[in-house]
């Protein structure tokens, strides 16, 4: 029976010592004590779990025991992940694997991104949730921040209810070693890809739909960029959803998990054992690509060639109306962030219909098929309906244009 491993491990791995954070710890430092309003409790204490997890001359915890054993990791290993900053955009089915993994690696900061909130259909594979979390409709950024610091102390950990888009990307996917993708929608992909090539920042793609999924590391400079390989977001309505397709659990796992361990390697250094191919994956018809995409870099490509970084500089108009994958939703966010009263806004819609309100959200349900999810910052998730107009009928009679 051959062995399970393409190549022996390499001796030398075990004193890998390269942190992607080190050269700019003190500016990362600095920028994670003034965050945005967005961040919720427990975000103060980001730095001060990363400072005991970094700090150099201390013993490798011994929860990292099964780490250090591991030669490629090492104790050198662990404590280059210890001083490491990750971004996570997406708190879905894939970003919870993803948070899983980094925060229990003892990755020392975890910045988390999502605007959605918890719902019942969500627990066949968005592991971190529960069906309380579901009955509250807790934010998926605060929900899983909750339980991952019962998970891991020593990790600082930061949470942003909050849409990424391109009035506080950079902002927000900046002062980070990596970034990890667990959306479920192109926009927001090509928007890192923005982030990422503009400020260096290497990101890990990934993608999974039905029993299909797709992952794939991004260096700027080194690798074709997601504008070399797709050149722009594919037109509405074409490619399957989770709405449209459905999705089982196992491939989410199995993406997120990869993403998760190209990750470990760009974290402590090891390039020499990063896979640059794009990894294609169809679990459920039992088949596996693996596609050599190093020839792809384009010279003309606009992001990494030309540096014209239109998905970030785009006026955010366009943006303001999405549908959601995966739901009956339509989700509607005002240009410029607004400051909504939830307390006000109960009091106006009661007489109205149903209401219900948690310090996140409200929920209020003119009838039992139309449910409108108002957070702070004034956006609206239009429960019930995939046609955007009549998300926009529903957004001006009952909030306002």
């Amino acid at each position: 029976m051959s062995s399970p491993h393409p190549y022996p491990p390499p001796d030398d791995q075990s004193s890998a010592a390269f942190s992607p954070s080190s050269a700019a710890g003190t500016e990362a430092a600095a920028e994670s004590a003034a965050q945005p309003e967005t961040v919720q409790a427990g975000a103060v204490s980001a730095a001060a779990a990363q400072a005991r997890a970094t700090d150099g001359a201390a013993e490798v915890p011994a929860r990292y025991s099964r780490h250090v054993l591991f030669k490629p990791v090492g104790e050198n290993g662990q404590r280059a992940l210890g001083r490491a900053r990750v971004a996570i955009v997406g708190l879905g089915a894939l970003g919870t694997v993803l948070a899983n993994h980094m925060v229990r690696a003892g990755v020392g900061f975890v910045r988390l991104i999502d605007r959605d909130f918890v719902e019942e259909s969500n627990l066949q594979r968005q592991m971190l949730y529960d069906e309380e979390d579901a009955r509250q409709a807790q934010p998926k950024a605060s929900a899983a921040a909750a339980k991952l610091r019962l998970v891991n102390s020593l990790v600082g950990i930061e949470e942003h209810v909050a849409d990424l888009n391109p009035l506080n990307a950079e902002e927000l996917l900046t002062g980070v070693d990596l970034i990890l993708d667990g959306t479920d929608n192109f926009s927001v992909r090509f928007l890192i890809n923005d982030v990422s090539v503009k400020h260096g920042i290497p990101w890990l793609y990934g993608g999974a739909v039905a029993s299909r999924g797709v992952s794939l590391a991004i260096l700027p400079g080194e690798t074709p960029c997601l504008r070399c390989l797709f050149g722009s977001a594919p037109a509405h309505g074409t490619a399957d959803t989770c709405d449209t397709a459905g999705v089982i659990g196992p491939i989410i796992h199995m993406v997120a998990s990869y993403q998760a361990t190209e990750a470990m390697k760009i974290l402590i250094g090891d390039r020499q054992h990063l896979n640059r191919r794009m990894q294609q994956w169809d679990l459920w018809y039992n088949h596996y690509t693996s596609v050599d995409v190093s020839g792809a870099r384009k010279a003309d490509c606009p992001a990494c060639a030309h540096r014209s970084f239109e998905y970030l500089d785009a006026e955010i108009d366009g943006e303001t109306i999405q549908t959601l994958c995966g739901r009956d939703s339509v989700q509607i966010h005002p240009v410029r962030p607004a400051d909504f009263s939830l307390e006000q806004w109960e009091q106006r819609l009661a007489p109205l219909g149903r209401v219900s309100r948690n310090k996140f959200l409200l929920r209020f349900r003119p009838s039992d098929d139309i449910t409108l999810a108002v957070f702070p910052d004034g956006r609206v998730l239009v429960q019930g309906v995939t046609d955007p107009v009549a998300a926009k009928t529903l957004y001006s009679r009952y909030i306002g244009m």
